[in-house]
C-alpha cells in the first residue's frame, strides 16, 4: 500500500487541504500579518517526493511542514511565478488539521 501511494505521487503530485495560520515575509509595503485560511492546493509530484524522503529519513513534523510551505509559497501564493515574487518565506503555523491524498 504504501509504494501504491508512493508511485501515485511519485507521477501525479499530492493534494494538501488544510486550514491553519500562514505566515510570510514580504517585501516592504505588503502584509505579512499571518491569518488562518482554509486551502486546497495541489502540489507537484517534486514535493510528495521530497515529502516521502523526509519521512523515510526521519523528519521532524516541523520539517514536513517547512516542505509544504515552500510548495504553497510557490504554487498558490505566487502562483507558478506570476505574482507575490516579493515573498522570501511562508511558515505554516496552529494547524487545525491537514490532509494529504495522493
Amino acid at each position: 500500500r504504501r509504494r501504491r501511494h508512493r508511485q501515485a505521487a511519485a507521477t501525479g503530485g499530492i493534494t494538501v487541504e488544510t486550514r491553519a495560520r500562514f505566515g510570510y515575509t514580504a517585501a516592504v509595503g505588503s502584509t505579512d500579518d499571518g491569518r488562518f485560511r482554509r486551502l486546497t492546493v495541489h502540489l507537484p509530484p517534486e514535493y510528495a517526493q521530497r515529502l516521502f524522503d523526509a519521512r523515510n529519513d526521519g523528519a521532524s513534523d516541523q520539517e514536513m511542514r517547512g516542505i509544504i510551505a515552500k510548495g504553497f509559497k510557490e504554487v498558490y501564493f505566487q502562483d507558478g511565478g506570476a505574482r507575490a515574487m516579493g515573498l522570501s518565506d511562508v511558515e505554516i503555523n496552529d494547524i487545525d488539521y491537514l490532509d494529504l491524498d495522493y
